[in-house]
């Protein structure tokens, strides 16, 4: 068995947990490769990224290109000598970077590739009313989450799960399959088993904001599935008299009314109703323009719908 010299790449929190693992578990992780800082806030003071925040507290080397081409990144990557690449939730690296290390570049995606490849799988997940996703490790190649599988590990998800609590899960979930396939390569014993592309596969491209306006001419499951796969970040989103109402939480209402989709009514007390395809939604938490995020029912204790 030979001593590995590892290169993580990764910038959100759901990378943290990953880095943190194979750190606990003693791989030797000679740098870290981020994004640059970000300027937030009105004084636009440049703010880690949380990858780098938890490199610099184990004191391993950062490194943040701009560009990810330049000869002078190559350099500096090759100077630590690494055998392998690690992977999670970083942009997409030339061929030139994930086939530089002798062992080639891992990564880690949310999803049971090949399914939701792409780059919000578990947001997808939720929207398309999925019942289970998981975690996949595979080696990089040119086509983006297309390389062979080493390792998947199962997650069921919940009716109740939104984007933010399968999250959750699967950046823990991610950060132990990711020391389970460092352990194999280290050892020579894994798989490397290419994708099957037989069949239906979804994607899971990027959201933007125009993605997250809700449909109420949809039915009540795929509305609820919608909000959950988007609660809480990006949100969806919905117009209501020139105002812009950012939903978080809904629910499946036993509602009478007759009413066209889109048609909001309100008590005015407790309760937001809006009709969809074949019945009603109520609206649970949301947050209306210019105020902060709140159930309905507080909104409705000091404002009129």
């Amino acid at each position: 068995m030979n001593r590995l010299r590892i290169i993580f790449m990764g910038t959100p929190e759901f990378a943290v947990p990953s880095l943190e693992a194979l750190i606990e578990n003693k791989f030797d992780v000679v740098a870290v490769v981020t994004a640059p800082d970000k300027p937030q806030g009105r004084g636009q003071k440049l703010i880690p990224s949380p990858v780098k925040e938890c490199a610099q507290k184990h004191t391993i080397p950062v490194l943040q290109p701009a560009n990810l081409k330049s000869p002078e990144f190559r350099e500096e990557l090759r100077s630590f000598q690494a055998t392998l690449q690690v992977v999670v939730a970083f942009r997409m690296l030339p061929e030139t970077v994930w086939s530089m290390p002798p062992l080639g570049t891992i990564n880690l995606h949310a999803s049971l590739l090949p399914q939701y490849r792409g780059a919000a799988p578990i947001n997808w997940a939720i929207v398309n009313g999925e019942k289970e996703t998981g975690v996949t490790t595979f080696f990089l190649k040119h086509e983006i989450d297309t390389g062979s599988i080493i390792f998947q590990e199962r997650e069921p998800i919940d009716k109740n799960d939104n984007a933010g609590s399968l999250y959750e899960r699967l950046m823990k979930k991610g950060g132990q399959l990711v020391v389970r396939t460092v352990r194999a390569i280290e050892a020579g014993k894994y798989p490397s088993l290419p994708q099957p592309e037989a069949g239906e596969i979804k994607h899971a491209p990027k959201i933007f904001k125009e993605t997250c306006e809700i449909r109420w001419s949809q039915s009540t499951r795929m509305v609820r599935n919608f909000v959950r796969g988007l609660s809480p970040s990006p949100a969806a989103w919905t117009v209501w008299n020139g105002k812009t109402y950012k939903i978080f939480e809904v629910s499946i209402a036993l509602h009478q009314k007759e009413g066209s989709p889109g048609e909001f009514t309100t008590d005015n007390k407790n309760y937001i109703y809006v009709r969809v395809l074949d019945g009603w939604i109520s609206v649970d938490e949301f947050q209306p323009e210019g105020k902060r995020r709140m159930t309905v029912r507080e909104f409705l204790a000091g404002n009129k719908f």
